[in-house]
């Protein structure tokens, strides 16, 4: 295997673009895709902005948060986004460059700019997922005044407004949950998710993981799950990286499981060679690692040393 692949991998994802790594092994092909993360923009810094901010980092958004009013546009309210943004609405959407791929919330205080911010961003690129907060009778009245006004219907269906799943929401924390719920269920639809032959199901690029395999000298080794039966810590296409010295980057799991796969990586590392090994969890095991049932993981190991 060449680094020069991770390499590739790590510029691709530098410019914000998704990658994929393939493997063929005994006729059978595997497709590792590493997908940066998606970005959320947050329009409105108030109370359920920073409960949606909190939650959302934990599934992976790149969270930009926007408002106009500058105690609120504070980085130290969202610790965990990417980016906080103080100015008028319009400019500040105009400034982001929504593309196809983002995901945008508009959660005003009191719905204030809320019809600003929307007919502002169907005048531009469609976003992947538009949801705008408020309750049913607004929500209708803004969306009939929007076809009124000659904007595309077919964009009016696709906001999602009601914003967040039906779960009877009421403090900032639960309507986070629900929007983030809606948000899930929209990324597992996509049909660039779906599943197809080979194309492992974990898509996370772990920035220090892909750094550390464009980037090392260090002799190491490269853990990659392909396929997991019954009960694991894992989804095919969890990734990591282990050099002689038992230091890793990446998981594929934790636990027994994963200290067993990487105590092969290490005998590998400097062979040149690549196997696939077994990792079975009987029930004992399992138990001890809080699983419901034993399960069993084929883990490719290769050898990565230059």
């Amino acid at each position: 295997m060449s680094t020069n692949e991770f390499c590739e991998i790590a510029a691709c994802l530098g410019r914000g673009q998704a990658a994929q790594l393939i493997r063929e092994i005994d006729g059978q092909r595997y497709i590792r895709r590493f997908v940066p993360s998606e970005r959320l923009i947050i329009l409105g810094g108030g109370h359920v902005a920073q409960a949606l901010c909190a939650v959302a980092v934990t599934l992976d958004y790149a969270v930009t948060v926007a408002d106009d009013r500058p105690e609120f546009a504070d980085p130290a309210r969202f610790p965990g986004a990417a980016a906080v943004r103080c100015g008028g609405f319009e400019a500040v959407i105009d400034s982001l460059n929504v593309s196809a791929g983002d995901y945008v919330c508009i959660i005003t205080r009191g719905h204030r700019w809320d019809d600003v911010c929307l007919r502002r961003i169907l005048q531009g690129t469609m976003p992947s997922y538009l949801g705008m907060i408020g309750s049913h009778r607004r929500v209708a009245a803004q969306l009939k005044n929007l076809a009124a006004d000659g904007f595309d219907p077919q964009r009016i269906q696709q906001i999602h407004t009601p914003i967040g799943l039906d779960i009877g929401a009421i403090t900032p924390a639960e309507i986070a949950v629900s929007i983030c719920a809606e948000l899930i269920r929209h990324r597992r639809s996509l049909p660039a998710r779906e599943k197809a032959s080979g194309l492992l199901q974990e898509t996370g690029a772990d920035p220090e993981l892909v750094r550390y395999l464009a980037e090392s000298a260090e002799p190491h080794a490269l853990l990659l799950v392909l396929d997991t039966a019954g009960s694991t810590p894992a989804k095919p296409g969890a990734i990591m990286a282990v050099n002689a010295r038992g230091e890793s980057r990446g998981t594929i799991g934790g636990g027994w499981g994963e200290a067993d796969a990487m105590a092969r990586a290490r005998q590998l590392i400097g062979t040149g060679e690549r196997r696939l090994v077994r990792v079975n969890m009987n029930n004992d095991v399992a138990a001890l690692e809080g699983m419901a049932c034993g399960g069993s993981m084929t883990v490719l190991i290769e050898d990565l040393s230059k």
